[in-house]
């Protein structure tokens, strides 16, 4: 089968996950990059074609698919324009900054018979997998808590976009809610928010918030996010009716820093060209970029609502 040929546009520090992915993907390849700082162009392979403007990229490039990999408040129209040439797209969380330009997309996806794929790298990591498959089908879980904190200085690297939060979308909530959130999704389906307490700094930036979400079945869900934790910790942990419980340290058996996301973007890069080579966006399970941002959306209109009472 010829691999699918992919773009990348946006070289920030997740790019090296994508580009690690593609090298040992044999389902896909770089064929063509975009950023607008040609020093991230050095060290690509000869043949991959280099572009500073992503519009220049679609026109030109003989490209099936492409990685859009920009800052969040680039998602959307980015995003817009790749599928609007006809591309299927797979966007970095979140998939957009509003939750009207993420219904926009889905609408403009569906428009042009295109693939809008957001990449929720958490749902592949192994040992979120592997709690997903331990989970007892008899038992209920009861109250499942997911943990994920860290410094985001240590993480944003050059990207210092990440604390500005007109373009990040807001702070933590804004950027590591969603992959929180898809992970209880992956893990027990449909959720609905309940409560929400964020911590705000002088900047106006969330450093720190606890979402209380519920499923249809009365499961109580935690999302604990915090940005001022010193070191990283990124956990998920499951109470059942009977009174076990069970646990998944996603950063275990990865001393290396970020050294999960070798793994994690492997399976991002698969399900994605799988999805495009079936022409859908995905089945029931599939990960979900609006259903994250309404959630996203509604925690943030709560934790204001509750600011403003306190």
């Amino acid at each position: 089968m010829t691999p699918l040929r992919i773009g990348i546009i946006g070289l920030g520090v997740i790019s090296r996950f994508y580009l690690a992915a593609l090298d040992r993907s044999p389902e896909a390849e770089l064929v063509a990059v975009c950023d607008p700082d040609t020093v991230t162009h050095r060290g690509l392979p000869p043949h991959v074609a280099r572009h500073t403007d992503h519009r220049q990229l679609l026109a030109t490039a003989d490209v099936d698919a492409v990685v859009v990999n920009v800052p969040n408040d680039l998602h959307f129209p980015v995003c817009r324009d790749a599928l609007a040439a006809g591309r299927s797209v797979c966007v970095e969380k979140p998939l957009a900054t509003g939750v009207e330009d993420a219904r926009r997309l889905v609408a403009l996806a569906r428009e042009h018979g295109a693939v809008l794929f957001t990449s929720f790298h958490r749902r592949y990591n192994a040992e979120v997998l592997a709690l997903r498959d331990r989970l007892p089908r008899e038992v209920p879980v009861t109250e499942l808590t997911v943990r994920y904190e860290e410094l985001i200085e240590e993480h944003a690297g050059r990207d210092r976009w990440y604390l500005d939060p007109a373009r990040c979308g807001g702070g933590c909530l804004a950027d590591n809610g969603p992959n929180a959130l898809d992970v209880a999704r992956l893990l027990l389906g449909d959720v609905r928010v309940t409560g929400a307490d964020l911590r705000f700094d002088a900047h106006g930036v969330d450093r720190s918030a606890r979402i209380l979400l519920e499923t249809p079945a009365g499961t109580a869900v935690r999302i604990v996010l915090d940005w001022s934790y010193p070191g990283e910790r990124k956990t998920v942990e499951a109470r059942f009716a009977d009174g076990r419980t069970d646990h998944a340290d996603m950063l275990a058996g990865h001393p290396e820093f970020k050294g999960s996301l070798w793994h994690e973007y492997e399976g991002v890069l698969r399900e994605f060209t799988r999805s495009v080579r079936a022409g859908v966006s995905g089945g029931p399970t599939a990960p979900d970029g609006l259903a994250t941002a309404e959630l996203v959306a509604d925690a943030y209109a709560r934790g204001a609502r509750q600011e403003a009472r306190s």
